[in-house]
């Protein structure tokens, strides 16, 4: 018998229209890590290396979720989470950080942030994570 591990939970999300993560960071090898990770679990992905290429896409808004980083050179991520809360409310937000401090949260949760990450651990906690924000936003 061959064991699948966590397999049928993926091939769920699949055999569906794959929800889309938008995902900001200025961090290259970051950017790569994480779309690996999320397309391994079943995630469409688009990748953005600061918060002002994703307001200058065409389609900010056709993410299912947003993962952004904090700390980014042009816009912060609470600050970018914030613009994407005014015109889009229903669209999750989760930040990753690599600084955390105490009132992280506090602000994060003011701009719309649904979720706070530190990194570096992002692996199958932030795909939960993820998926649960969708499912709470489809009402499932």
């Amino acid at each position: 018998m061959i064991e699948v591990g966590s397999y049928p939970a993926r091939l769920s999300m699949v055999s569906s229209a794959k929800p889309t993560v938008y995902v900001v960071d200025d961090d290259d090898a970051v950017l790569g890590s994480l779309r690996f990770l999320l397309e391994t679990d079943g995630f469409a992905v688009r990748t953005f290396r600061n918060a002002t290429a994703l307001l200058n896409t065409t389609s900010p808004s056709g993410a299912d979720c947003y993962l952004i980083d904090y700390k980014m050179p042009d816009i912060n991520g609470i600050e970018l989470a914030g613009r994407l809360h005014q015109s889009d409310r229903d669209t999750p937000v989760i930040l990753i950080t690599g600084y955390p401090d105490k009132n992280i949260s506090a602000r994060a949760k003011a701009a719309g942030v649904k979720d706070v990450i530190l990194k570096p651990l992002l692996d199958e906690n932030l795909v939960k994570r993820i998926r649960r924000a969708i499912q709470n936003r489809r009402g499932n």
